[in-house]
């Protein structure tokens, strides 16, 4: 079966299942959590901050590298988008690349509230014993 592919990076003579990945438009966990930093974050969302701010609400510890592996993925998806910042002199003349999310991106985050709350609603309540 011939699929059709819409990304640069993912022409049929390089397909594979990590492109078929990328184009899927439903997101998973990790992608809602940092479509969720992004906007929380605004115009301060780079790798960092983002990593910090999911950690800090999640409690969970999050790697940099998994957090723009995830940026890039949503970046394909059309999710979000990025800019470089100006060169500083803390990073050695490196700029930041600043994410944003679009508005395709805020809404899949709304869509996907939408989908969990009504598979949320009207669950027995979850006790202890059944984790």
């Amino acid at each position: 079966m011939q699929r059709n592919i819409h990304n640069k990076n993912c022409s049929p003579l390089y397909f594979s299942l990590i492109c078929e990945e990328i184009m899927r438009d439903n997101i998973g966990n990790f992608e809602l959590m940092i479509l969720l930093a992004l906007i929380r974050l605004d115009d301060n969302a780079y790798g960092v901050p983002i990593s910090k701010e999911i950690e800090k609400r999640s409690g969970r510890e999050v790697s940099v590298a998994s957090v723009y592996a995830t940026l890039e993925r949503l970046e394909a998806k059309g999710f979000v988008s990025s800019e470089l910042g100006e060169p500083t002199a803390e990073r050695g003349g490196r700029a930041k690349r600043y994410f944003r999310i679009t508005a395709k991106g805020v809404r899949e985050v709304r869509d996907t509230r939408r989908a969990l709350v009504k598979l949320w609603d009207g669950l027995p309540r979850i006790e202890r014993s059944r984790v």
